[in-house]
């Protein structure tokens, strides 16, 4: 089910490389898929950007809220290429009205991550905070509705050119190869 709530959600089991809490899917294996598994780490790494941006917002430190906007779009850079052009075409045939709502909350999310990555003025923050909003269930969205069913639903040429994007367009998360 495209959207739902209750396909796919992580807990923190084990302990993984650096000392931290490892984290596997609970429910439908599609963490076990290398290019599910690197979206969710960056949808993770987005998450704790987002509380961080919370946190600065709520000490009126414009400056952090402003750099934090801007870590979370080099996040996002990668990760939405990857979606955009792998991982959202390969599912658009079966969930078009679904899919074309994600680009759309993806062009909100980046208007408002540039506006505040630039220099946050006062009451941007609203509009930011409003953004991340979105963000945080769209984050849902993916990983208890689309990154199920595309485990579901793709065959292996379709991950395979998923991969071939990511290895084109990199990740900037901490120890990934960025793009070429």
């Amino acid at each position: 089910m495209l959207g739902g709530r209750t396909m796919c959600r992580r807990s923190r089991t084990g302990t993984a490389a650096g000392g931290g809490q490892g984290v596997m899917c609970e429910y439908c294996g599609c963490q076990a898929i290398d290019s599910i598994g690197r979206l969710t780490d960056e949808h993770e790494l987005v998450v704790d950007l987002i509380g961080e941006v919370r946190s600065a917002h709520r000490a009126g430190d414009r400056d952090l809220v402003s750099a934090l906007a801007g870590r979370i779009a080099a996040v996002l850079g990668p990760h939405t290429a990857v979606e955009e052009q792998g991982l959202f075409p390969a599912m658009a045939g079966d969930f078009p009205d679904h899919i074309d709502a994600l680009v759309h909350e993806h062009r909100l999310v980046e208007a408002a991550l540039s506006e505040a990555a630039q220099a946050v003025e006062p009451g941007g923050e609203e509009r930011l905070l409003d953004a991340l909003h979105v963000l945080r269930q769209h984050i849902l969205t993916e990983q208890d509705g689309v990154f199920p069913a595309a485990l579901a639903n793709l065959a292996t040429a379709q991950w395979e050119a998923i991969e071939a994007i990511r290895d084109r367009v990199g990740s900037a998360l901490p120890g990934r190869p960025s793009a070429a």
